[in-house]
């Protein structure tokens, strides 16, 4: 699904952005709810960025990834955590592209999540570039999801994966 935001293009550089496990849910500008094999997850675009909603046998998880005002974690290059019987891994990563890279990278993104049944994107007015964009699915009894931010002004495009799951058990 592909949405304009109605609201003025917030987040300013990729370097603000912040990262946060277990905040309450936030204002969304869109929504989309997804059943994966049992698992609820709502994908939410904010003003600033993005918010991830999980249940899945009576556990829940929400991630943020945002320009949060007064947040002292800066976006992690990569998290892993248990949470009782699952795991959590989170990875980012910044891609700096040449103005010309950055818009064909950013058509390219919008048109892979646009149409996709499990991807949620919004466009800023003012910049046919500026958005972001997330894409779910249900893996090996995981849950997954990717999202893009990107900043024309800058031409950085913020990548980040995560994964979430029962632990597997160690082998040997």
């Amino acid at each position: 699904m592909l949405t304009t935001l109605k609201t003025s293009y917030t987040d300013t550089r990729a370097a603000d952005l912040a990262w946060a496990l277990g905040r309450e849910p936030l204002p969304a500008l869109a929504v989309l709810d997804l059943e994966l094999a049992g698992a609820r997850l709502q994908l939410r675009l904010l003003g600033a960025s993005h918010q991830v909603l999980l249940e899945e046998e009576g556990r829940s998880c929400s991630e943020t990834v945002a320009c949060m005002p007064g947040s002292s974690t800066p976006l992690p290059l990569g998290v892993s955590k248990r949470f009782g019987e699952w795991e959590y891994e989170f990875a980012a990563r910044v891609e700096t592209l040449s103005h010309g890279s950055f818009a064909g990278r950013a058509q390219e993104l919008l048109a892979l999540v646009a149409d996709h049944p499990n991807g949620l994107a919004g466009t800023f007015p003012g910049s046919p570039h500026a958005f972001t964009a997330m894409l779910a699915q249900r893996h090996e009894g995981q849950v997954r999801w990717r999202t893009w931010h990107a900043y024309p002004q800058e031409g950085q495009l913020v990548v980040t994966r995560t994964r979430i799951g029962a632990r597997m058990p160690a082998t040997l």
